[in-house]
């Protein structure tokens, strides 16, 4: 714990002043109040939940300079153009900053012109950048896309590794570490390498309510081209994620014959020209952009309608981080998979690439020992190792490679003028047979990665709700089915006319949309989205609806009780049965139809189709007998066994909230079952008969 700051302001001064809000974000307060403390800390916060503020304004509160580690180029850009527009400020370092320069920027910190300074992780590997370090008094440590240091991570990048070291060479400033996606797994990778003292750690809910995920399996690439014409057709601005580059060229000329403006993005492309085309993207010169998954990260577009994934991705965490790309203005948006899979293969691949073995570890050694020249260099690009080595793979070259660095026993270096990498031994008097490999982390991490591609197809595979299993798979235990992914829009509920209080439900989300259209003479007109509308309802505290003032609203938070999964299906519900309408524009507006404006006044009946009850809510109708400890270990015990035979994660079958209300509400057949939190139709149909028998034989 580094302990309490002596503060140059207060943080609620500071965001009104540098800013120009009045209040935080859901989730900024606790976090911002645990850094202003002085506490070291890890933070996994959403995409568009205002991540950036948690480090941003401490930074202006503390004396000194703050550091921000970033990853990519393009990001740290666009974040110091942001504040400097702001009047605040802030700086960058990186390989395309001359190194005059980088001294300049380095004195103006010791200065004090700079509160914030972005930083490239690789700017670590050079002792005489730490040394230039010496005197700045840096307040705040910041490492931003933090499960990059991860190797459990999807975007594992070796620089990160050497933070840790770096800390202890600055003398060991306050540190913060921050993610959008971390499994606990992550997590801990994270505290143990940048060695956090007595961190606070602040986990926000992953959930997107405004996402609609689907996934849509496709037998043949002409299907998967109709489905992402239909797909852009409605929806026209978004991204296609395509597993390969050759791949990325094909949709991306396929789209431009059609007609539409599309740019493509991947890692074959020179720096300038994937400048280019995110440029073209993020300036809405172009509708849709057909990219690898080296696109992305930092694309701060926020009227993304879709994300499709031409193929399946190799994680969860890498798939939930593109498809959150989608909707960052809170509107509603699609996230579509389509799914062979025969393109698990490319995956299988990756995978191969990313482990090449011990074996493989060596003989790329062995070949560098036996090419290199009088300095022990070798200039020689990866595909030339490859030959040379006897190898097939060169991912599993360049993987190879970094192992060694990692290892100490070879540096990777930038040869000036050319577009190579050459590699310097700094041990040549080590034969490959002597290596000290960790044999036994390396065959830890390809068991790892393949495990992560058996939990996406899985997903691909089951049967309920896409985001609750996703909310699981990163820990959320009683996550609640979302209401509006393609599983829960099959399940369907009862037609009828409404009781009393799902009337009054109706008339509020009515008010709701009413409060957030234009009433003109010819009619309603739609001012936001179903998302939006939606969020105002629950009573979000998101970016979008508090900068927007809709926090404001005399119907904020009039739902707030219902749960996302609830409203979303009862909003779909309404636009089906005619209360509501779609507008069509630039963005679809939602709006109340003149049916529905009846029903608001309550002058007017209606029947429709009535969403499942989500949560507990309905589980009163169930006598609650008593927490029996025998049925519940009984329980646990099947569900461990179910979970073993179909090797999938026992949170996967039934979280241990479930099988608590199983237990105290006993129910007698899978109707009264689904009245419990965590049980749909096809958690019921797949999983529930063991249970019940349980339950009968306790009495």
């Amino acid at each position: 714990m580094s302990g309490s700051k002596r503060l140059a302001k207060q943080p609620l001064e500071a965001l009104q002043e540098h800013f120009g809000h009045g209040g935080f974000l859901e989730g900024q307060d606790r976090v911002i109040s645990q850094v202003v403390s002085g506490r070291d800390g890890l933070v996994v916060m959403p995409t568009g939940g205002g991540k950036s503020l948690c480090y941003q304004l401490p930074a202006l509160c503390f004396e000194g300079v703050t550091l921000v580690v970033s990853p990519l180029i393009a990001l740290m850009k666009d974040q110091v153009d942001a504040l400097v527009a702001k009047g605040i400020p802030a700086t960058l370092i990186n390989s395309t900053v001359p190194w005059d320069e980088q001294r300049d920027r380095l004195n103006g910190m010791r200065s004090g012109r700079w509160k914030l300074v972005y930083v490239a992780p690789e700017r670590f590997r050079a002792e005489s950048f730490l040394r230039a370090l010496e005197g700045v008094e840096v307040s705040l440590f910041a490492v931003d896309e933090a499960h990059c240091l991860s190797q459990w991570g999807h975007d594992f990048r070796p620089d990160y590794m050497r933070l840790g070291r770096a800390l202890e060479k600055i003398g060991r400033p306050q540190c913060v570490a921050l993610t959008a996606t971390a499994t606990r797994m992550v997590r801990e990778d994270i505290l143990k390498v940048l060695r956090l003292r007595e961190p606070f750690e602040v986990v926000s809910g992953f959930s997107r309510p405004n996402l609609s995920l689907a996934i849509t399996p496709v037998d043949k690439q002409q299907h998967k081209l109709e489905r992402v014409r239909e797909v852009v057709r409605a929806q026209r601005t978004g991204i296609v994620y395509c597993a390969t580059r050759k791949r990325v060229e094909e949709v991306s000329e396929t789209l431009a014959a059609w007609g539409m403006k599309a740019v493509a993005y991947h890692g074959g492309m020179s720096d300038a020209e994937r400048e280019k085309a995110q440029e073209i993207f993020l300036s809405r010169k172009a509708d849709v952009a057909v990219a690898t998954n080296a696109f992305g990260m930092g694309i701060d577009r926020s009227d993304v309608r879709f994300v499709l994934h031409y193929e399946v991705p190799g994680s969860i965490e890498a798939y939930y981080q593109e498809a959150g790309r989608a909707g960052r203005d809170g509107e509603s948006a699609v996230c579509e998979l389509l799914f062979n899979y025969a393109d698990t293969r490319t995956q299988e691949f990756f995978i191969e690439g990313a482990n090449p073995g011990v074996q493989a570890i060596r003989d790329v050694y062995r070949y560098l020992l036996a090419e290199s020249d009088g300095e022990h260099e070798v200039r020689e690009s990866i595909e030339e190792i490859t030959e040379g080595a006897g190898l097939k793979n060169s991912m599993g070259v360049s993987s190879a490679l970094a192992v060694l660095a990692r290892a100490g026993y070879i540096e990777r270096f930038d040869i000036p003028g050319k577009r190579l990498r050459g590699t310097r031994l700094k041990r040549p008097d080590i034969r490959a047979e002597a290596l000290e490999l960790d044999e036994e982390a390396i065959e830890e991490k390809e068991r790892r990665d393949r495990e992560k591609l058996k939990a996406m197809v899985e997903m691909c595979y089951a049967r309920v709700c896409r985001q609750q299993w996703i909310l699981e798979y990163f820990g959320e235990e009683d996550a609640e089915p979302c209401g509006c992914c393609d599983i829960c829009q099959q399940g369907g509920g009862e037609e009828r006319t409404p009781r009393e209080e799902e009337h009054l439900l109706v008339r509020k989300a009515l008010a709701g949309v009413a409060r957030m259209s234009r009433k003109t003479a010819s009619g309603w007109e739609g001012k936001y989205g179903r998302g939006k509308i939606v969020l105002m309802l629950l009573g979000s505290r998101s970016q979008e609806i508090v900068a927007a003032g809709l926090d404001r609203l005399s119907t904020y938070g009039l739902l707030a009780d219902q749960g996302s999964g609830y409203v979303n299906g009862l909003f779909r519900s309404m636009l089906d049965a005619g209360l509501l309408r779609v507008e069509a524009g630039e963005y679809p507006l939602l709006t109340l139809s003149d049916r529905g404006e009846r029903v608001m006044q309550g002058w007017s009946g209606y029947r429709m189709v009535w969403p499942n009850a989500q949560g507990g809510g309905a589980a009163v109708k169930l006598e609650d007998r008593g927490f029996d400890a025998n049925l519940y270990a009984a329980m646990s015990d099947l569900r461990a066994r179910m979970a073993k035979a179909q090797e999938v994660p026992p949170y996967v079958i039934f979280s241990n909230k479930t099988l608590e209300a199983l237990c105290r509400y006993r129910p007698r057949n899978n109707d009264e079952a689904m009245q419990l939190p965590g049980v749909g139709e096809a958690k019921a149909q797949r999983y529930l008969r063991g249970f019940l028998d349980l339950i009968r034989a306790a009495g």
